[in-house]
């Protein structure tokens, strides 16, 4: 004998289940979540490299130049202190003074006058 209903009572129907299809997921493999919040520093730390990179290659720059001009200032002084040195030289060689003395060392003699060399003296 069939089962007693009640008239209010909703007619239970068999829930027809579709067929299995397979998820998107599996056909994908895992889900990736993209953090863009990493993504963003890493952007950032990678553009704060290069402006850092280019800011070390002008300071090398700046250095280098520093050091060549500071290698010219003492080759410059180097020179004016000669230049000083030979125009002291070139007043003292121009002076009638040191001109009779130096021809005299060489054995040189004035017109008119004798030369006279001794020999056999003892070297002190």
């Amino acid at each position: 004998m069939p089962p007693a209903r009640s008239a209010t009572a909703i007619p239970r129907r068999h829930a027809r289940t579709p067929p299995a299809r397979p998820r998107l997921g599996a056909l994908r493999g895992p889900k990736v979540h993209v953090r863009w919040d990493r993504v963003g520093r890493v952007g950032l730390l990678v553009v704060l490299a290069v402006v850092i990179g280019l800011y070390a290659q002008h300071t090398l720059s700046y250095f280098s130049t520093r050091s060549q001009a500071d290698q010219q200032q003492a080759i410059a002084q180097n020179l004016a202190r000669q230049n000083a040195q030979l125009v002291k030289q070139e007043q003292s060689l121009n002076d009638p003074a040191t001109i009779v003395h130096d021809a005299r060392a060489l054995g040189m003699v004035r017109p008119g006058e004798r030369a006279y060399v001794i020999t056999g003296l003892p070297n002190p």
